[in-house]
């Protein structure tokens, strides 16, 4: 889960690399001494969204609920502990204790703690309390527990989805990202390299302030393999293998990127006429790369068969793995915090199909309305998007990336005085 992993480290690279007086809607908010102000009233509404007890100092309050159907639901909460070094560590079933793993001297060994955490029948809650974690996951299984081994290290290997061979493979599971540190809570439901269960996240500050994402429809599983099996027989192209079935039912899909997995020429020359044509335009225009930071907007042109952006350099023409996975080829990120603005912004266009039809000003000249219009197009986040209740939902590695104050599509929340943060498994 490579896309998945570098999420933290891009949004904190744009973040450091925005001008201190950009307050477009992305940016986190205004970093904190750490201080936890007094509970404030408990907010009006879900009765199960009520306020706790101030958490001791340098923790924070999760709480987990059960919105499926089923009464065997293990959640898991896992991180890098940030007061010990970014060690590795684990809530334990108690919802409260953290176990530290220690390194063993061999590859794949068990856990020495039960950290699965039992959710109950549905409708039930758990409350869970954590330490400061970077790069942290809460994990859901649905039907049986999830397997986490490690590594000399420690290292934790984690359930995956591209490994026919895990014993997770065919187990229902996903999970929701978080960062909780001195400066802010973090967090989004992630479809960067999957989708399967239904997950909302709503997030409380000390002063009774609240961000939700509502996540996906009860049935958008179901609603997203049958959109991607008919786009694969609308244009021939393999999106109807992202379809993971058990005993005929979807139990998730992935994204085009975690295909190249399987079958690196999947996509072969998919991207190619868009690519062309895209070059065809800005041989004869200038493209404007708006890189909300300190370099503002940047002109670029094509010349000698690649867009030439000045201080930001040269980009050749990306494939469709540079383009599905926007780590590789012109869009791998590097000592340049300039390009690393540029990235994010070219590679957003290119997913979303805007390079052609949405002026040349990017990501400024676009709007919601104007993604995914072109045939070729990223179908996959264009259909995941759909599915969503809002619409919100993190589709691929720069989802986040929106004009200046525009709409933001990525479902993230951040609070940099947090209290309570809610996860929902489940559609109900």
């Amino acid at each position: 889960m490579k896309a998945i992993r570098s999420f933290f480290d891009k949004y904190r690279e744009e973040f450091q690399a925005r001008d201190d007086t950009q307050n477009g809607p992305s940016n986190p908010p205004a970093q904190t001494d750490g201080a936890y102000d007094a509970p404030a009233a408990a907010p009006q509404g879900d009765p199960q969204q009520q306020v706790l007890a101030a958490a001791a100092p340098g923790t924070l309050q999760i709480r987990l609920q059960n919105k499926t159907n089923s009464n065997t639901v293990y959640a898991y909460v896992t991180g890098l502990a940030l007061e010990r070094n970014n060690t590795p560590a684990f809530v334990q079933s108690d919802g409260q204790t953290i176990y530290y793993p220690t390194a063993p001297t061999t590859i794949l060994q068990p856990l020495q703690a039960d950290v699965a955490i039992p959710l109950g029948a549905p409708g039930n809650v758990v409350n869970v309390r954590i330490p400061k974690i970077a790069g942290g996951r809460i994990w859901f299984s649905i039907g049986a527990k999830l397997t986490f081994k490690l590594n000399p290290g420690p290292a934790v290997v984690e359930p995956s989805v591209t490994n026919p061979s895990d014993e997770n493979y065919n187990i229902n599971w996903g999970f929701v990202e978080f960062t909780y540190d001195d400066t802010q809570l973090f967090a989004n439901i992630s479809y960067v390299d999957f989708v399967s269960v239904p997950l909302a996240l709503t997030l409380t500050s000390t002063m009774g302030d609240t961000q939700s994402v509502p996540g996906m429809v009860p049935n958008g599983l179901s609603q997203i393999a049958t959109a991607l099996r008919a786009q694969a027989k609308a244009d021939g192209r393999p999106w109807d293998q992202l379809v993971h079935s058990v005993n005929g039912q979807p139990l998730r899909v992935i994204s085009p990127n975690n295909l190249l997995v399987w079958n690196p020429n999947a996509w072969s020359n998919y991207w190619d006429g868009y690519v062309q044509a895209v070059w065809n335009k800005y041989s004869d225009t200038d493209i404007i790369i708006n890189t909300q930071a300190a370099a503002g907007n940047l002109r670029g042109r094509v010349r000698n068969n690649v867009i030439d952006m000045g201080v930001a350099g040269t980009f050749e023409k990306p494939s469709a793995r540079d383009i599905f996975t926007c780590n590789t080829g012109p869009f791998a990120t590097g000592a340049n915090r300039t390009r690393n603005t540029v990235i994010p912004r070219l590679s957003a266009a290119f997913n979303r199909s805007t390079l052609l039809n949405a002026g040349v000003q990017f990501p400024n000249s676009a709007t919601v309305k104007d993604y995914y219009q072109d045939p070729t197009t990223n179908h996959y986040a264009r259909i995941v998007h759909a599915a969503q209740k809002d619409g919100r939902g993190y589709a691929f590695p720069y989802d986040d990336v929106v004009p200046d104050g525009g709409q933001d599509v990525a479902g993230t929340v951040f609070m940099g005085n947090p209290q309570l943060f809610t996860v929902a498994v489940g559609g109900q």
